[in-house]
């Protein structure tokens, strides 16, 4: 598997992702216009050719908001998620990112543990912060200063 910085190719592969995941996907051109930012932070992770999974997240000096973290289901429980996201914490480093933040449905028990196994905390709730379904999101933070 290789972890690299995500590529404008790349895109209708993460999409198809991001639609098998997610109940409200973000479309082409939001995660084109967050490609063009220097300061955000998107990889994927690759294998023969094949878009097994990505994370994304918007740097505002020094913060790190984590808004895209997803892996195709049939590449699921198998470290992708860890691995990149391990990457992806490096990156954000690398760019100067001192703290991230991020929100998860408070049902994704398998997201949660894997940001908690990196140190993230939880800081509180956001009331029906999902629609379709409605849930409450969990607000996680990693302060590294």
């Amino acid at each position: 598997m290789q972890i690299r910085a995500m590529m404008e190719a790349d895109l209708p592969k993460v999409c198809a992702i991001e639609a098998e995941n997610f109940s409200m996907p973000w479309s082409y051109d939001s995660f084109l216009d967050s490609l063009k930012d220097e300061k955000n932070v998107y990889i994927v992770a690759e294998e023969q050719g094949e878009i097994l999974g990505y994370c994304g997240m918007w740097g505002v000096v020094g913060e790190g908001q984590i808004n895209n973290v997803s892996v195709s289901k049939k590449h699921q429980n198998k470290g992708v998620a860890t691995a990149l996201f391990q990457r992806f914490l490096e990156e954000g480093r690398k760019k100067g990112i001192k703290s991230f933040t991020l929100e998860v449905r408070e049902s994704n028990a398998p997201a949660i543990a894997i940001y908690e196994k990196f140190h993230f905390q939880v800081a509180g709730i956001r009331k029906n912060f999902y629609e379709r379904p409605v849930e409450n999101a969990v607000i996680m933070w990693l302060n590294e200063e």
